[in-house]
């Protein structure tokens, strides 16, 4: 697969104990993500965030969290994400999902 110029990044937030089908969602996510044919997908696990209840989560060893933030980033086509956003929708009960353009500068990968 061959991107270039103009994509869109889908950023999902939601906590690292949210359940889809009793898996954790981001890992849902990024299987349906696969599945869809999206050109990637990347979870990043934050150590500190609050969300819409205010509620500090923290990966301080004094203040352990079982609900540390996490990110999941996907940059595809337009036409591509807009076709994964109603899957998404199913899945995410709590969360915050945000859409930017972005420029693809190199994307790569060898062929088997």
């Amino acid at each position: 697969m061959k991107l270039s110029g103009e994509a869109e990044l889908l950023r999902i937030f939601i906590g690292e104990s949210d359940r889809c089908d009793g898996r954790p969602l981001y890992e849902a996510i990024v299987q349906e993500a696969r599945q869809a044919g999206l050109a990637g997908a990347t979870v990043l696990r934050g150590i500190l965030g609050f969300g819409a209840h205010s509620r500090i989560h923290s990966a301080k060893i004094l203040r352990l969290s079982e609900d540390l933030p996490v990110v999941i980033e996907i940059v595809d086509r337009p036409d591509r994400i807009a076709e994964f956003l109603p899957k998404l929708d199913a899945m995410i009960g709590e969360g915050l999902v945000t859409l930017e353009k972005v420029r693809i500068i190199a994307y790569r990968h060898e062929s088997p």
